[in-house]
């Protein structure tokens, strides 16, 4: 097949039940809907069998979280673009298409991201990903349509085809033979960040990263993990992994003295709200990241670095969200 809408599930029976059907009904031609199961042990897989037994299933022996789940999964099918989907996104008809042209027409592109809205409220932007995603200069991602916790409504403001830092997990079109080229999703992540760091390490061998709002779909969002002590921890510790792994020397250097500060008082902020299993998660994150420094440089010495990677933002997007630039055509 040209193109392989690839679908993660653990446990998702309800989100199958509620998105799977218009994945289905607008997915056909060179393209075909594949769902692959991270080990699940609810009916989520006896239930498609059921309910669609025409539909591919790639059946993993237990959760190997995102980064895992994906990887072995996409190494047993052959297509020439993969199309990665959550599990709880809703799609429309057309919505693939425009994501194939750009692959197509442009062959230094090795993602390219639809636009992002939010199943709940769908004139809004959908936190994950909104209109294509960016990296400020201490790490912390944000989105045309996304900073910090400010999400914008869609008003068409940000449907310009254009290149970006990253497009988020939830729905990303890419060449197969990039993803397997640099190694896919780094297992050790296991969820959330991974994305991010693949792209970061694509541009770093010299391809490019685009969204294409043309192509839109609807995420509920938090469908597979909520907020919670578990992501913020995978969170902090999987951002400062990809740091070390992907940024210059000076950036490194700007991020190890600010980041124990700003860190710091996210931490002490939980504390206030009394809610220390989220403080301590930061801390967690921290010491796994000293644990982890033998293996990062490791990994640091085999990213390659054939360009530079472009579309970070310069400054800190804390600081200019705290000075009143809560949206993006302000930041940038």
């Amino acid at each position: 097949m040209k193109l392989s809408v690839v679908i993660l599930n653990w446990n998702g029976r309800r989100h199958l039940e509620r998105y799977l059907p218009s994945v289905v009904e607008h997915t056909s031609g060179d393209a075909e809907v594949i769902v692959a199961d991270n080990g699940s042990t609810d009916d989520s897989l006896v239930w498609l069998r059921l309910q669609y037994p025409d539909i591919r299933v790639v059946q993993l022996d237990r959760n190997y979280g995102f980064a895992g789940g994906y990887n072995r999964a996409l190494r047993e099918i052959d297509s020439q673009y993969y199309l990665l989907l959550n599990s709880d996104v809703e799609v429309t008809a057309g919505w693939w298409q425009p994501l194939v042209e750009v692959l197509d027409n442009e062959q230094d592109v090795a993602v390219v991201a639809p636009k992002l809205l939010a199943d709940g409220e769908r004139e809004m932007f959908e936190y994950a990903g909104a209109s294509g995603g960016f990296i400020d200069y201490l790490g912390y991602p944000f989105c045309r349509g996304r900073i910090l916790s400010m999400v914008e409504r869609d008003e068409g403001q940000y449907d310009d085809a254009r290149d970006i830092f990253w497009a988020s997990g939830a729905a990303m079109c890419c060449r197969s033979e990039v993803f397997h080229a640099v190694g896919g999703f780094d297992e050790d992540f296991f969820a959330h960040m991974e994305e991010i760091d693949l792209q970061w390490r694509m541009q770093l061998s010299g391809w490019r990263i685009k969204v294409e709002p043309r192509a839109k779909v609807y995420h509920l969002g938090g469908g597979t993990l909520p907020q919670s002590p578990m992501k913020i921890y995978l969170n902090h510790r999987n951002n400062l992994a990809m740091l070390y792994k992907c940024a210059t020397p000076l950036q490194r250097m700007v991020v190890a003295v600010v980041r124990p500060f700003t860190d710091g008082a996210e931490a002490l902020a939980y504390l206030l709200m009394l809610q220390p299993r989220k403080a301590w998660a930061i801390a967690r994150a921290w010491g796994r990241f000293v644990a982890w420094h033998k293996v990062l440089a490791r990994k640091r010495k085999a990213v390659v670095r054939a360009k530079k990677a472009e579309h970070i933002y310069g400054f800190s997007i804390v600081l200019r969200y705290l000075f009143g630039a809560r949206r993006f055509k302000k930041m940038m």
